[in-house]
């Protein structure tokens, strides 16, 4: 209790200082008076009574710092003086104060900047509680990238887990559905079992979870609205739970509302969650029609992901026995986190741009400290007044560290203003794909991580002349000159060079990469073609004649627009890598032996009209195309692509040759070999494919179409053209409409990001040594006028000049630089970001740096 009493009154000290500097200097001067005057009475003078006072008394200024160390606090009190020193010396030298301000605010800047991106992918929790435990499992096969599971199998894990305290399975992805009542709109529902929330501790805001009698087939229609659906559409009404709205054409009850941060463990939008309805009485025999789901888990405490995946093992045996034996060695059981499985190949790249963006900083840093060492030369004279005057070495280093923080804190304030802007230009040239971009900003936790850089940075590049020792020598009128011929000064710079090259180094790699990524072939012409995609609703067309129907007569009436030579179908379009798939070991052709050696990999196949290949110029190889004929039911022909045939026919003309697969079951003939055609993207090989004529199949998919336009005329009025015929078709079906070359200048989108990112680290990094070097140099240049003058008066050349103030630093002498280029890092990074691999590429980099 009596510490808080003195701590208080040391702190209502601080904002009294005036008066009780008045009170105390009157109370000094009492006692002075008073013991003049008893002097005086002894028979000393006035003057002599008033020294010897003055002698009897001590100090009266140390004793008034003593009386203010205990009135007041003395560390911020200190603090408080040496940050009116410091902003007095920034005054005196606006320049320097500028520049080294903006120099950090650039590297403090971008760094925050990046930071906020990748912080959501990297650091920051999910917005679930305890998402550590959380997990993503289930099995991988040949034909999903990602792990999955089947209905009977999830059912039987379901019941007898042991490692995980909750377990649930949701559709992969999100499905189109529409609000059919007043003002119609096509959302995406994601699909979830009634466990879901429970298991991702997820508490809606209004209304409740879905109960178990809900969660299956034919169950009572319910669904649970978004926050910003719920916002947009309803307008935050309170009372929306218990209302109905129609879903798909048919009624389902509103039940609750999710939270404002909920989202999907796929990631995958979703306006709306329904059940899952999971058939749990499916079979497992070989025409069973087995639902794919994803599944993920809550471990229990104290379980690890290793620990879980081995006490799934006996479960994983069991689902094993239902996979065909030639199958087996293809699949595997894969338990991971979740964040794991939603941040995929984004964490390396985003190590690879925070640890760029650190070097742009660490440049700034040492561009700062080579100013802050230049500027401490000239005032080495100064700090050795103020030791031989009683500073001690701790407050000499406090006072400098102190105008190195201030100058760190000024950067950092200025670098929230470009962090701001930067953030803004992240997220306008960001490709799709990035995990929680759209949610990077600068909150509280970035503002927070940007006050620790700054003062960090202040630290960093304040430390070498706040330790620098003030020489005595200075006291007797020896000048104080900065040279040049410093090593420190001259290890940093170096330093400055070595990050800057690595940097440049790196996004000269990454930008060959990419202009050879875009020179990629991709077996077919995308100039002036208009693609347009259309999704058609279930409720509404519910049979295949209904949708064949819907295409053929939107094809009619889009053949009759002006300037269209050519006009294609097809039920998936390159190079988007989704299309209908089966094994290759499903495959026969009479003669030639069947893959038996496991599935062989998955080879996709599409439903197309007979103008496909001349809309998207695709060559055919050998044979011919698709006719008008082949349309009809009585005929089953099939066109394969070079690589499918070289795959199963090597060698010989497949053309006219039987061709069954297990999906279909007909026997067709080979009629033509198509070109090959990029499928997968531009990094991968063309993948072996087949093309079906477009018409009634037994399990054709006819929903979604692609429809391509060849025409020279204006794609925007052509699009309006398109999009007016499908509405004289049917108003309530959405389409997109965009051009091929569009659709196909997506596709480097990624690395394009990486390299535009890598190019302004560079160029941030290049440029603020540059400046470094210049100010440096100009500086020791200032210091060094008179001895210059007086060099030249005796005779000195220009070039000897220059020497002095430029001296060579050969890169052998430092061996910064030659790690730098040499380090496996500066390998890993340009491996990991390119695209392309340049062996001879590298190897030139290497030698030119090194």
């Amino acid at each position: 209790m009596v510490a808080l009493r003195s701590w208080l009154s040391r702190l209502i000290g601080m904002f009294r200082r005036s008066r009780r500097d008045s009170e105390l200097n009157a109370e000094l001067q009492a006692h002075l008076d008073l013991l003049t005057a008893e002097n005086m009475r002894r028979g000393m003078t006035p003057d002599e009574a008033r020294y010897a006072a003055q002698r009897e008394f001590g100090g009266v200024e140390q004793t008034k710092a003593a009386y203010r160390e205990q009135r007041g606090l003395p560390f911020i009190d200190t603090l408080l003086q040496d940050l009116r020193f410091a902003l007095r010396m920034l005054g005196k030298k606006p320049g320097f104060a500028l520049v080294a301000i903006l120099t950090l605010a650039v590297g403090i800047g971008a760094t925050s900047a990046v930071f906020s991106v990748v912080d959501r992918i990297l650091f920051r929790s999910l917005p679930y509680p305890q998402d550590e435990r959380l997990v993503s499992f289930g099995v991988m096969a040949p034909f999903d990238s990602r792990e999955f599971m089947l209905g009977p199998d999830f059912v039987d894990w379901r019941g007898r887990q042991a490692p995980f305290e909750s377990i649930t399975a949701v559709e992969p992805g999100s499905v189109d559905c529409d609000l059919t009542e007043q003002n119609p709109a096509r959302l995406s529902c994601g699909q979830a079992d009634a466990a879901f929330l429970s298991a991702f501790r997820v508490q809606p805001i209004l209304g409740r979870n879905f109960g178990r009698e809900e969660d299956r087939p034919n169950g009572p229609r319910v669904a649970l609205l978004s926050y910003g659906l719920w916002r947009s559409r309803f307008a935050g009404d309170p009372q929306i739970v218990g209302k109905s709205i129609s879903l798909n054409g048919k009624p389902a009850l509103i039940i609750g509302v999710l939270p404002a941060d909920f989202e999907m463990p796929t990631l995958a939008r979703a306006d709306l969650l329904l059940p899952l309805a999971l058939d749990e009485s499916t079979g497992r025999g070989p025409d069973a029609r087995q639902r794919i789901i994803r599944t993920f888990a809550r471990l229990k405490p104290g379980i690890t992901q290793a620990q879980a995946t081995a006490m799934l093992q006996p479960l994983y045996q069991e689902s094993l026995n239902f996979v065909p034996p030639q199958f087996r060695k293809e699949v595997s059981l894969r338990v991971r986190s979740l964040r794991d499985r939603q941040v995929g190949d984004s964490r390396t790249a985003s190590w690879i741009l925070l640890g760029a963006v650190i070097s742009v900083l660490l440049v700034a840093c040492t561009n700062v400290a080579n100013l802050v060492l230049a500027r401490a030369a000239g005032r080495q004279r100064e700090l050795a007044v103020r030791a031989a005057l009683g500073a001690t070495r701790a407050r000499l280093i406090r006072q400098t560290l102190t105008e190195s923080l201030l100058l760190g804190i000024l950067g950092g304030l200025a670098g929230c203003g470009i962090a701001y802007m930067l953030l803004g230009l992240f997220v306008s040239i960001a490709p799709d794909g990035i995990p929680r971009l759209q949610q990077a900003a600068l909150d509280l936790r970035v503002l927070w991580f940007t006050l620790g850089i700054s003062l960090v940075s202040g630290i960093l590049f304040g430390l070498a002349p706040a330790v620098r020792q003030p020489e005595p020598d200075l006291l007797a009128g020896k000048e104080s000159r900065a040279t040049a011929r410093n090593f420190l000064r001259q290890t940093l710079i170096t330093a400055q060079i070595a990050v800057s090259l690595v940097l440049l180094a790196g996004a000269g790699l990454l930008l060959r990469s990419l202009w050879k990524l875009q020179s990629v072939p991709l077996g077919m012409d995308t100039q002036s073609i208009i693609a347009a995609q259309i999704d058609l609703a279930e409720y509404r067309y519910p049979q295949q004649a209904q949708q064949l129907e819907f295409f053929r007569e939107l094809e009619a009436r889009l053949a009759r627009l002006p300037g269209v030579s050519a006009l294609g179908l097809s039920d998936s379009l390159p190079p988007s890598g989704g299309m209908q798939a089966t094994f290759l070991s499903s495959i026969e052709i009479p003669g030639q032996p069947r893959f038996s050696d496991g599935t062989g990999g998955m080879i996709g196949y599409r439903f197309v009209t007979p103008d496909y290949f001349s809309a998207l110029g695709i060559r055919i190889v050998s044979g011919r195309a698709f006719r008008a004929e082949d349309l009809f039911a009585n005929n089953n022909p099939v066109i394969l692509s070079a690589a499918l045939a070289k795959r199963l026919l090597p060698g010989a003309d497949p053309v006219g040759k039987a061709f069954f697969f297990r999906n279909r079951n007909a026997w067709r003939t080979i009629v033509g070999v198509a070109a090959d055609v990029k499928n997968g993207g531009l990094t991968v090989a063309a993948d072996p494919e087949f093309y079906l004529p477009w018409k009634p199949e037994p399990e054709g998919y006819f929903r979604r179409g692609h429809l391509l336009l060849r025409t020279p005329q204006n794609p925007q009025a052509l699009a309006r053209w398109v999009r007016s015929e499908v509405a004289a078709v049917d108003p309530t079906v959405p389409v997109m409409v965009e051009t091929m070359s569009q659709r196909v200048g997506k596709l480097p989108d990624r690395p394009r990001f990486n390299a535009i990112l890598l190019s302004i680290f560079a160029a941030m990094g290049v440029l603020l040594a540059a400046i470094g070097i210049y100010g440096v140099v100009g500086f020791l240049v200032a210091q060094q006028t008179r001895e210059i003058g007086v060099r030249m008066a005796l005779g000195a050349t220009p070039q000897g000049i220059l020497r002095l103030v430029l001296p060579a630093w050969p890169v052998g002498r430092f061996p910064v630089l030659r790690w730098a280029c040499s380090a496996p890092g500066f390998a890993r990074v340009c491996w990991n970001l390119c695209y392309f691999k340049f062996a001879r590429t590298t190897r030139c980099c290497w030698r030119w740096l090194c």
